[in-house]
């Protein structure tokens, strides 16, 4: 049995250790609870996701130094989570009622017509570790109000924080079996998803495990598939007279998380002559960002990345944007050797021959300078990703024209590129997801809709085309 270890990116030191697990063996777990569960009454399936609710609330600081500790963010950040873990709860139950509630449609006379909805059964949920409690939280919730129930496989770079809310979900008074938690890496996730007798898969992770994840699914409609994936998301900054507010927004799109967030700006689009004003501000505000330890004063802005593999790798990635034509502004520097701390970067590709579409997920701003407005939205949408886009300054007639003319799922203007509502969908198009936004309409792919027409009595007649009954007796 393969152990797991997971530790602390700031400090290098050991935060938990286990075991991978049975990936049949939770599937068969979550399989025998589901009837029980989804024969349940709706209120009673609510009360016990509000004393999850309740139970995350009373542990709040606990789950928020987890956090920090396990991911490296900031505490203030990780507190922001665990907000959002709280309040998802009621959210998950105002979209259950309003996008999948029981009506009545017009039908005929002595007939009526329902529409209510159906659990999927069981389904599996694959945690990234950016956000590890509150996005894997955001399938679960939405998932268990409408019947189903759930196999957790954490990531395994955050593998404690899976542990702690799938604790909480049982220590509130669910079933045995109905949320499981399933440790382990790749090749337990392997398991899990080929397991004939799972039901649908919500994902939230690379754009490269969520195509392998669509091939594996392509020849199984019948299975629920719902990829939340990444981006290589533009912010463009136009007419501005407030130059420092417009970096301001710049910068907390691309390092707030130290880069980690599918919704972080990658590419910043900027016009020819704002273009020295707001590069500069850019550097002199980026400079100043305070990069340390999750729980040291004064708060920092940011943390180290997950890991010194990641590190390694967002380097190199720095690197090879340089050697292809990139013009360094803010060069990338790992302030201490052995862990995975990173300054922010800034470069300008716009002489670049062949700019890499690929997501960097991490503190790397890539400049590219535009003569005209109609410039800034076709670079905007030169990649195959979709997520998230903001323009920032500009007029509403610009701002019209760039969101009707946007590919992506979030469009916002004058505000940063991450930070969305939960009362909102979440999601993208292209390789950012496959048109099942998650936040507020995942009630959409928890449940699937059953249309019936009814009646109380067995009545029915043919009005038109038939035999006269003496002629179809004569010609039988």
């Amino acid at each position: 049995m393969t152990e797991l270890i997971s530790t602390e990116p700031a400090t290098g030191a050991m935060l938990w250790k286990g075991n991978e697990g049975d990936a049949d063996a939770m599937v068969a777990n979550a399989r025998r609870a589901w009837p029980t569960w989804a024969a349940m009454p709706l209120t009673s399936r609510i009360e016990a996701v509000r004393r999850y609710a309740n139970r995350i609330r009373g542990q709040s600081d606990q789950l928020a130094e987890l956090i920090a500790r396990e991911t490296g963010k900031p505490i203030w950040e990780a507190r922001t989570e665990v907000e959002a873990v709280i309040n998802k709860i009621d959210i998950s139950v105002k979209a259950y009622a309003e996008r999948t509630s029981q009506r009545q449609l017009t039908s005929q006379p002595n007939m009526r017509a329902a529409l209510r909805h159906k659990p999927h059964g069981v389904l599996a949920v694959l945690g990234p570790y950016n956000f590890p409690a509150h996005l894997p939280n955001g399938h679960i919730v939405p998932a268990l109000i409408a019947g189903n129930t759930i196999i957790f496989k954490p990531s395994e770079k955050t593998p404690a924080v899976g542990e702690f809310l799938v604790d909480a979900f049982n220590k509130s008074g669910l079933p045995n079996g109905v949320v499981n938690i399933l440790q382990g890496g790749p090749s337990v996730g392997k398991q899990l998803t080929a397991n004939e007798d799972l039901d649908g898969v919500l994902f939230t992770g690379s754009a490269q495990t969520g195509i392998a994840l669509n091939r594996q699914f392509a020849d199984r409609p019948d299975k629920l598939l719902a990829l939340e994936m990444g981006g290589n998301n533009p912010i463009i900054v136009w007419d501005t007279d407030d130059v420092h507010s417009a970096a301001v927004l710049v910068v907390q799109s691309a390092y707030l998380t130290a880069g980690q967030r599918c919704s972080a700006a990658s590419r910043l689009i900027v016009k020819d002559e704002l273009y020295d004003r707001v590069v500069k501000e850019v550097k002199r505000i980026a400079d100043r960002l305070i990069i340390d330890e999750p729980f040291s004063k004064p708060a920092p802005f940011m943390g180290p990345v997950i890991d010194n593999q990641v590190a390694d790798g967002l380097t190199e990635s720095f690197l090879a944007l340089m050697s292809a034509g990139g013009k360094p502004i803010k060069h990338m520097a790992r302030p201490i050797d052995d862990r995975p701390f990173l300054t922010p970067a800034i470069i300008d590709v716009t002489d670049m021959k062949e700019r890499p579409d690929i997501e960097l997920f991490g503190p790397i701003l890539q400049v590219i300078r535009v003569a005209d407005f109609d410039e800034a939205i076709a670079e905007a949408n030169n990649t195959r990703y979709g997520l998230s886009a903001s323009l920032i300054g500009g007029a509403a007639t610009q701002y019209d024209q760039f969101w009707s003319s946007s590919r992506a799922g979030i469009v916002n203007w004058n505000k940063m590129t991450v930070g969305a509502s939960s009362e909102g969908p979440f999601g993208g198009v292209g390789l950012s997801g496959n048109h099942r936004p998650s936040a507020y309409y995942a009630a959409d792919y928890c449940a699937y809709p059953v249309v019936s027409m009814e009646a109380e009595n067995t009545r029915a007649s043919i009005g038109i085309g038939l035999k006269d009954e003496d002629k179809a007796e004569a010609d039988s």
